[in-house]
């Protein structure tokens, strides 16, 4: 689906990738790492998102900070080899589809970053109480954006 739609964009460089993979692009490098479901399922043994299709999340570093946005995911046991060294994890709280708040707690004190962005709430599923949930749940630095 997005190959489809950045086809039709006519993007100048389009780079597809799947987990372990490592790019640079504009001098940032990526390291693109799994993003999949366990425990939530369309119904019995069909997962939201199976790690079968390969749907991604991405570490990269900018102005010497190592950046994690999640995707679409559980709490996956891969996690573990992402740190140490992440100083900022964008993490979904909203559950249905990705991490509950109790799950994204566990998942933060794996990756122990230095601030936590929760995420994927507020727009389709979960709502701003699953953020604050999180919140309370952790001893880090922990910024709940606005999503009005």
């Amino acid at each position: 689906m997005a190959r489809e739609t950045l086809e039709k964009l006519e993007c100048k460089t389009v780079h597809y990738v799947s987990p372990s993979d490592k790019i640079t692009v504009a001098s940032i490098a990526f390291e693109i790492v799994p993003a999949y479901n366990i425990n939530k399922f369309r119904e019995p043994g069909v997962p939201f998102h199976p790690k079968e299709d390969k749907k991604i999340g991405v570490i990269f570093e900018m102005n010497g900070q190592r950046i994690y946005h999640a995707g679409d995911t559980d709490y996956i046991p891969e996690m573990a080899d992402f740190s140490p060294g992440i100083d900022i994890a964008l993490l979904p709280v909203s559950g249905t589809y990705v991490m509950t708040a109790p799950e994204a707690i566990e998942a933060a004190k794996v990756l122990n970053p230095k601030l936590v962005i929760p995420m994927h709430f507020g727009a389709i599923v979960g709502d701003r109480a699953m953020a604050e949930e999180f919140e309370k749940g952790v001893s880090f630095k922990v910024e709940i954006p606005s999503i009005d």
